[in-house]
């Protein structure tokens, strides 16, 4: 499956109260839509998205001045759709902060790891708004712009493991490497690992975390997000 970038518009009205909006995923052009009703912002199926990759600010250059703010990420397989922008207070934060949550419509059961799925939504902040600078938040990281305009991005790189089956997990420390080796450090901190003898404590799930179940001599077997 060839992952597509998605792409959303968010209108930011006021005090920019829990404002989200969703273009679909095969639409032809991005549009404008109204602010997530309560029933939209209360979705289960709507979670944080993996990863924060990039924030930018784009000042419009004629009148009214806009401020439109493009967030790039990753989800955490190639199931998620509707990517979203939703604003987590009501007005700036102490520090002057917009502070936003990207989230998005994950899947409903476990999927089985792919490549990362590239995400992006955009958010335009109407004139003589308060804000100093943006905060985007996602299940794993926060990437903070200080200066409007302006663009920051993520540090580090994350495996995604989807071609982790049948190779060797290499517990931190370890001293193995080769193409056929899945070190820990480089995978996801939340990954969970499970060994041949290990049980599972608890039935909870969790599409931003990543599962590993190892065979005989830590040779992974499975691998999926839960």
């Amino acid at each position: 499956m060839i992952a597509k970038s998605q792409l959303v518009f968010v209108v930011a009205a006021g005090w920019l109260w829990l404002a989200a909006s969703a273009a679909a995923q095969q639409a032809p052009a991005p549009s404008t839509a109204e602010p997530a009703t309560e029933q939209e912002a209360g979705d289960d199926a709507i979670k944080p998205l993996f990863k924060v990759s990039s924030v930018e600010l784009i000042r419009s250059s004629h009148a009214p001045e806009l401020d439109i703010v493009r967030v790039r990420g990753l989800s955490s397989t190639e199931n998620w759709s509707d990517p979203q922008l939703v604003a987590i207070s009501r007005g700036p934060s102490a520090d002057g902060m917009l502070d936003l949550l990207f989230v998005a419509r994950g899947p409903d059961d476990a999927s089985s790891a792919t490549k990362f799925g590239p995400m992006e939504a955009i958010f335009v902040i109407e004139p003589g708004h308060p804000y100093k600078g943006i905060r985007v938040r996602s299940a794993t990281n926060t990437v903070k712009l200080s200066q409007l305009p302006g663009y920051a991005e993520a540090q580090g790189r994350e495996v995604d493991c989807s071609n982790c089956v049948g190779k060797t997990f290499v517990p931190k420390g370890g001293s193995a490497g080769g193409k056929d080796a899945v070190r820990e450090e480089d995978l996801p901190a939340s990954t969970r690992v499970l060994r041949e003898n290990d049980g599972i404590r608890k039935l909870d799930t969790d599409p931003n975390r990543l599962t590993l179940i190892l065979g005989p001599n830590d040779r992974i077997v499975e691998a999926f997000w839960d």
